[in-house]
């Protein structure tokens, strides 16, 4: 036996400090981070990670950081789990916000400036340098949480995602999935573009309610009540409901509107819900989008009233100019002179505003490029059980938004910062023309790539390229054809194209991962993904939304600052169970911080002794149990991880290292590791060294892809290898079979709590000995020296207790 030898820590340091997370991310950034083996994708499973490519449009808040911070936990997971794991990073610069900033930094009106291409380019330019500002910032908050993604510096603004993009654009044109019409759309005046169904929100707002009166063809007259009498001059039918009895006798009537004096025919239509005003619902184009879909229904001409400023066009007459609002309160007062405002009334009122800036949208007509999506709805249900969704209630959110799907997809925006529509028109004989697949093409500033026109053959001179851009979500719907080589390495593709995870929030999944749904289906034939990680909303500690407008947006460097990347990284993975809301939390920062002092301590502790090695013979029975037990653990973390789940994981594995390894198994046989007494064997005290060993290993992966930093610290000091990023966990038996070997340390946990708990109410230390009979489970007579020595038991008897003894806790009798 080794006794009274003198042991010597090879970790020093008395505690965790956080400042050597600068050193440890000073010594990744020499070794590199990990990446993605592309000749090795026959060796081992793979896993791509469609990450979200964030929008640089300012500062990220603590709650987008944990987002991202969650996806590289995952990913590190996979990779010890033994995945060729692919982790991208790069960001989603196309669209609308960078736009708006830049407008309001410097006061240029992006219209007038882009009205020539020369105008066009500084604008551009000034877009770049405001998104590169933003993105070094995103980059920079990434590195600091030890995130270990590939950075690609080619966001969805380089030539090479734009040529991706424009390429699926002339496949589905050419396949006569894209077509160029004029047709109802969403416009927001502010913003003046087109916006998708998914681009609106609801917004509940105060208005009247007005009651107008209309003439009959007979003499008799009706009165119907409207939120919009500004486009009285584009009604076009009066409508109620069929199972209103109050109109019955309307069926096939017409009345005369005011004002503008023309006849509209009164029709029926379960559209007009007859506990709406008088029941009685103009149909004008167009109020809304109900209007929309009743004059396609009705075969009705449309007149439209509002032009792209948001203001009445000539068609309006008298309203001219006006904005919609000044409109609405000027036919007010006309109809109110003519006598046939009957009353209004304040109503509270749902309305669409655009979701990037919250302006109203009008209903206009625009010429647009649009994307069948209509005709695929069935053919996308029928296919979505191919996917995985963590968790499953998540995907119901999917199914009822491509239920709802009512139109075409207008994919063409009157903006600047977004990939261009690669087409030129013919000005002679009005045809469009598409060049070839994969280049990037900038139709407002190119040369046409035509000699001439190949249906006409007019000269370069009357071929116009066009100014529209995409929609945003038009390019970032294909970032998992752009991480997976679509087109650029097929064989990279075919190979790795059905081992695809998509981890995003709920807020996007009718708009991001439905269009990648449609779109890689339509182009593939394929559902896209394997599986769908859905996230819920990073909240503040009161439980609401972050948001500049609320003042209640929190940096991550403070946090960081005051409680080091360990710990973020601990609350951004124990914060909730994937799918549901996870508030921001000082309480879980600082047990993180906490948490990776606790493994620090308990390592520099084991450090002391020498390591016999996983293979040891000679385990004692209670070393065996405790091993026994980190493996149901074990089993219990991976099934969590197997289910994209963060939170169990990080809870199993926070059990077991602080309740278990450190609070039971560590406490109990700390005695036969030093062997100070002389009690224990050799054999049995290198039993001790080994199962410490064994279990810090075990307790430093569960947890390393959590924490990183200090468990990449520990491996190396105390010299179990490189780097524990490397290592796997097929080093450790997962088997579930001896199930009933834990039994033994479990009750050896319960013996604990039961005499910690005697001790305690009786005013004792714990450390103070009982000299009281004790009687214990006679299984546990296998680890006795253990327990008493622990313990200080004097009088032990490994049998059933005796009448006479007193029960203390669950398992422990004592006689008083």
């Amino acid at each position: 036996m080794e006794k009274n030898t003198k042991f010597e820590a090879k970790i020093k340091e008395k505690r965790w400090d956080k400042s050597k997370e600068f050193v440890v991310l000073e010594r990744w950034k020499k070794e590199g981070t990990p990446r993605f083996k592309r000749d090795e994708l026959s060796r081992s499973p793979v896993l791509i990670i469609d990450t979200p490519p964030p929008y640089p449009s300012g500062k990220w808040h603590v709650a987008g950081a944990a987002h991202y911070v969650q996806h590289d936990i995952i990913a590190r997971f996979f990779r010890m789990r033994g995945y060729n794991v692919l982790l991208p990073f790069y960001a989603d610069r196309n669209g609308l916000p960078v736009e708006v900033s830049v407008e309001k930094k410097t006061g240029l009106n992006p219209h007038e400036l882009s009205s020539t291409p020369e105008g066009r380019e500084k604008f551009l330019q000034l877009c770049k340098k405001e998104l590169d500002e933003v993105e070094r910032e995103l980059v920079e908050i990434l590195s600091r949480l030890g995130c270990s993604y590939e950075y690609w510096k080619n966001g969805t603004d380089s030539e090479e995602y734009r040529k991706i993009t424009q390429s699926t654009f002339i496949d589905l044109w050419n396949r006569g999935l894209i077509y160029f019409a004029e047709r109802p759309v969403n416009w927001c005046p502010r913003c003046r573009t087109t916006l998708s169904d998914a681009e609106l929100e609801y917004v509940s707002k105060e208005t009247f309610l007005y009651y107008i009166k209309f003439t009959l063809n007979d003499g008799n007259s009706i009165t119907v009540a409207t939120t919009r009498p500004e486009l009285l001059g584009a009604c076009k039918a009066i409508i109620y409901n069929p199972k209103d009895e109050r109109y019955k006798e309307l069926k096939g009537k017409k009345a005369i509107s005011p004002i503008y004096g023309k006849e509209i025919p009164i029709i029926e239509s379960e559209a007009a819900d007859p506990t709406f005003g008088t029941g009685l619902v103009m149909v004008c184009s167009y109020g809304d989008s109900t209007d929309m879909r009743l004059f396609r229904e009705l075969g009705l001409e449309p007149i439209v009233l509002i032009d792209k400023n948001g203001r009445m066009n000539e068609a309006s007459g008298f309203l001219k100019g006006m904005s919609v609002s000044e409109a609405r309160e000027r036919i007010a007062q006309e109809l109110e002179k003519a006598g046939v405002l009957v009353k209004k009334e304040r109503i509270s009122h749902t309305i669409p505003v655009c979701w990037r800036c919250g302006t109203p949208i009008e209903f206009i007509h625009v010429n647009e490029y649009f994307l069948k999506q209509v005709e695929f709805k069935e053919k996308l249900l029928s296919e979505l059980d191919t996917m995985k969704f963590y968790p499953d209630m998540h995907k119901q959110k999917l199914v009822d938004w491509i239920k709802s799907v009512a139109t075409d997809w207008p994919i063409s925006r009157d903006r600047y910062y977004g990939t261009e529509i690669p087409v030129w028109k013919c000005k002679k004989c009005g045809n469009i023309l598409l060049p070839k697949e994969f280049k990037y093409y900038r139709p407002w500033k190119d040369e046409p790539p035509f000699e001439k026109c190949p249906h006409c053959g007019a000269g370069k001179e009357f071929l116009e390229g066009e100014k529209k851009v995409f929609d945003t979500w038009f390019d970032s719907s294909i970032s998992m054809l752009y991480v997976t080589g679509y087109k650029r390495d097929q064989e990279l593709f075919e190979k790795v194209r059905d081992s695809v995870l998509r981890p995003q929030g709920y807020e996007i999944i009718r708009t991001w991962l439905y269009y990648s749904v449609l779109r890689v289906y339509q182009l593939t034939g394929k559902m896209p993904f394997k599986w769908v990680r859905i996230t819920g909303m990073g909240l503040d500690e009161r439980g609401e939304a972050m948001h500049k407008s609320k003042g209640n947006v929190i940096d991550p460097f403070p946090v960081i600052d005051e409680y080091g990347a360990d710990a973020f990284r601990f609350w951004s993975a124990a914060s909730a169970k994937v799918g549901y809301d996870y508030r921001f939390s000082h309480q879980l920062l600082r047990t993180g911080q906490l948490f990776a002092t606790k493994i620090w301590n308990i390592a520099r502790f084991i450090s002391q002794f020498p390591d016999p090695g996983e293979n040891f013979a000679g385990m004692t029975e209670l070393d065996a149990s405790a091993i026994a037990l980190m493996r149901k653990y074990f089993r219990k973390y991976l099934k969590g991880f197997d289910e994209m789940d963060t939170f169990e994981p990080t809870m199993t594995a926070y059990e077991f290292i602080w309740n278990i390894f450190a609070s039971h198994y560590v406490e109990v046989v700390k005695r036969r590791a030093y062997n100070d007494s002389g009690i224990f064997s050799e054999v049995e005290q290198r039993s001790a060294w080994a199962t410490l060993h064994l279990l810090l290993r075990a307790s430093l992966k569960m947890i390393a892809p959590v924490m990183p930093f200090v468990t990449d610290e520990i491996w190396r000091n105390i010299g179990y290898g490189d780097t524990i990023h490397k290592e796997k966990f097929d080093g450790i038996d997962l088997e579930s079979k001896g199930e009933e070997q834990a039994i033994l340390m479990e009750m050896v946990v319960k013996i604990n709590n039961d005499i910690w708990k005697f001790k305690m109410e009786r005013g004792m230390k714990l450390n103070d000995p009982i000299n009281k009979e004790v009687f214990l489970p006679p299984v546990l007579k296998v680890a006795s020296k253990d327990i008493e020595s622990f313990h200080k038991l004097e009088k032990v008897s490994y049998v059933e207790p005796p009448s006479d003894a007193k029960q203390v806790g669950e398992i422990v009798w004592i006689r008083e």
